[in-house]
């Protein structure tokens, strides 16, 4: 889909990806909603997009919140007079801890906004994305929705069931004109553990390589031009990706014994 006066909807505008997501659909000549639950993180990507801040607008919805996101779609038409495109990527992770660890509410909001969050969007925004000739959903997963890791399994549950949630959509909208393109992002520098509230550990002193958010956002909004089926990014996600392909349960227990050194050098997930 070419991009050049489109009109996209990103959740998640206000920081890491969903932000740089929406600045790069801009350089590509779209119009953009940005969506994200703080309204002054709204006004930093407003500021940072410069003399492109006339083609956005905002909006101050919490996904999970599905009253909220079903009167979206009717907002973002009297501002822009249409949609051709929704790039889910608000989400957030919990602390690095074993899932017998965390409290029910940590769990139950990592699944209402990864999960569900996708899910409401979806509901409300993809009646539109139907009536338009060509039209783009881009749902964020994760490397962790392909190869579990410990410490982060709820998390990597929600990204799971993302990606069957979004793969399923391909499938249903395969005869129409919607293209449904997949994001399984590795290790990306952004600020995400800081703005879903918890402290993250670092991993026993090893370097974990990281890809930037702007060679991420060009990844996905390229992955969204091609109508691609699956965009996998950075090296650490194209590996393990073919390696649990290759070898599942070999691949997992390898996993699976890097984090478990790390939880017990710090058996309290802090």
């Amino acid at each position: 889909m070419r991009l050049d006066g489109k009109v996209v909807v990103v959740t998640g505008a206000g920081n890491g990806i969903g932000r740089q997501t929406a600045l790069t659909l801009l350089d590509r000549g779209a119009r953009v909603a940005l969506v994200d639950r703080k309204e002054e993180w709204l006004h930093e990507t407003q500021v940072l997009a410069g003399d492109r801040s006339g083609h956005v607008s905002l909006h101050v919805v919490d996904v999970t919140d599905s009253v909220a996101v079903d009167a979206l779609p009717p907002a973002v038409i009297a501002e822009h007079g249409r949609i051709d495109g929704l790039v889910n990527v608000a989400g957030v992770i919990h602390r690095f801890a074993p899932v017998l660890e965390l409290d029910r509410g940590e769990m139950e909001r990592v699944l209402q906004v990864n999960l569900w969050g996708v899910i409401n969007m979806c509901l409300a925004f993809v009646p539109e994305l139907r009536q338009r000739p060509e039209a783009a959903l881009v749902n964020i997963a994760s490397l962790s929705g392909l190869v579990p890791f410990a410490g982060q399994t709820v998390y990597s549950t929600s990204k799971g069931a993302v990606k069957q949630f979004s793969e399923g959509l391909y499938q249903e909208l395969s005869d129409t004109g919607v293209a449904v393109t997949t994001v399984y992002p590795g290790n990306i520098a952004t600020d995400l553990s800081t703005n879903s509230g918890v402290t993250m550990i670092d991993a026993g002193g090893r370097r974990v390589r990281a890809t930037t958010p702007e060679r991420t956002a060009e990844s996905i909004v390229s992955g969204m031009e091609k109508g691609s089926f699956r965009v996998i990014i950075g090296q650490d996600a194209n590996l393990l990706d073919r390696l649990v392909r290759l070898a599942p349960r070999w691949t997992t227990n390898l996993v699976a014994r890097q984090m478990k050194s790390v939880l017990r050098t710090h058996p309290e997930g802090s």
